[in-house]
């Protein structure tokens, strides 16, 4: 996974805004982060180039328990950035549908599915972190 600069740099922007999420955030941003963060983890460690072109059963588990998350997370959290979360992680599960029904859809785009709509995830996180700590700011709850 980590042997060409694009993959050192996606690894870097997900490490470092799970780490902004967590130093930053609130408990929706800190549960989401984490979410993401294991999801990340636990699809490098289960994915397998036996199934390149076939469904990955273990990463199509992973993505629908991380959907079931940031769906919890639109109903509870008070704040909007869940709200994509939850959707672009539906177009992800569509992906992994999409597979299974053996559509005819290039497998490149499923996992420039995947991988864009990840990217587009942890772009919300940041963003609702952001937001989470101005708003902390602005009534002085944050001492720093």
């Amino acid at each position: 996974m980590f042997e060409t600069w694009p993959a050192l740099v996606g690894a870097a922007f997900v490490v470092a805004v799970g780490l902004f999420a967590f130093i930053k955030g609130g408990q929706p941003e800190k549960i989401g982060a984490g979410t993401f963060l294991f999801g990340w983890f636990a699809s490098l460690m289960v994915q397998s180039n036996a199934g390149l072109f076939g469904v990955q059963w273990a990463m199509f588990a992973i993505d629908v328990a991380m959907l079931l998350v940031f769906i919890a997370m639109v109903w509870k959290a008070p704040r909007s950035w869940p709200v994509w979360a939850c959707a672009l992680q539906l177009l992800v599960v569509t992906s992994h549908v999409m597979v299974m029904l053996n559509l005819r859809t290039p497998i490149s785009a499923f996992y420039t599915v995947v991988n864009m709509t990840g990217y587009g995830i942890m772009l919300a996180i940041a963003i609702g972190t952001f937001w989470a700590w101005q708003e902390r700011r602005a009534i002085g709850a944050d001492a720093d």
